[in-house]
């Protein structure tokens, strides 16, 4: 299945830097707490975007790994190799698209990663598969995507605002069901994390933020609900008033991601 999707750098970012201004918890710490990487391995990051994890990687690791990032987006690839030469690390950058064969060799790699980026495969079995190859047996493979749960005030706010029936998001509608199936067929075992992180907004200006740029960034996910940009401020004009009534009524809004973290092993 094709996912109707474009990612949006700027809108990405404003994102992550949303969570991380107004989250409690931190999700690399959660992440790097359960997987448990080492000293001396070969790693692999698959969609690793503008390098987060790879950076991440390499900081926990005191650059002591062999670290590889690809994706298929050139732009928020270009942002990552531009901050590995600003940090001279040893990681390197390649073009990968997880819908077709990985350009690497059979049992290559003692970790790999996907992190939030999975459930928009075309042919989830087959990148899984793909994931599964190149890693070495014992391998394991970590993946992190939203639970159905995951941001309900989001979701709940938006559909006051609109009166329309929310789409199905890849993360969500595909994660823990598809993704999750797809893992334990493929694999010699899969665990199951759960990571909750309350971001907690005194005032609309950041929630509307996040919604504003969650919209853009998924825009074709969102079709039925604007094609012009004039819809779209029309909309986040709904948005805002929903938002803001709900503020005045709770003193605050929170909106909980919650995310499974699969931990698959060869």
């Amino acid at each position: 299945m094709k996912i109707d999707y474009r990612e949006t750098t700027n809108d990405l970012l404003k994102r992550i830097d949303i969570h991380s201004q107004y989250g409690s918890k931190n999700i690399d710490q959660w992440m790097l707490d359960i997987v448990q990487i080492k000293p001396g391995m070969n790693i692999l990051d698959v969609g690793c975007g503008a390098g987060k994890q790879c950076f991440s990687y390499h900081n926990f690791l005191n650059g002591n790994a062999s670290i590889t990032g690809g994706d298929v987006n050139a732009e928020l690839l270009e942002k990552a190799k531009s901050e590995n030469t600003r940090l001279q690390t040893s990681i390197k950058f390649i073009d990968l698209d997880f819908n077709q064969p990985f350009p690497l060799e059979d049992n290559e790699f003692d970790f790999a990663s996907c992190c939030f980026a999975i459930y928009y495969a075309e042919d989830i079995p087959f990148t899984i598969r793909e994931m599964h190859r190149v890693l070495k047996p014992g391998g394991r493979l970590f993946t992190s995507g939203p639970m159905p749960e995951n941001k309900r005030v989001f979701y709940d706010i938006i559909t006051k605002a609109t009166g329309k029936v929310i789409p199905p998001m890849p993360g969500s509608s595909r994660y823990s069901s598809q993704i999750l199936a797809a893992l334990r067929n493929t694999f010699s075992s899969v665990a199951v994390e759960i990571f909750e992180n309350p971001l907690v907004f005194e005032t609309s200006e950041p929630f509307l933020a996040y919604t504003r740029a969650s919209l853009s960034e998924d825009r074709k996910l969102w079709g039925s609900f604007f094609t012009t940009h004039d819809d779209f401020e029309k909309i986040m004009d709904a948005i805002a008033k929903v938002a803001d009534k709900r503020l005045e009524q709770d003193g605050k809004l929170i909106m909980t991601k919650v995310v499974g973290g699969f931990i698959a092993t060869k």
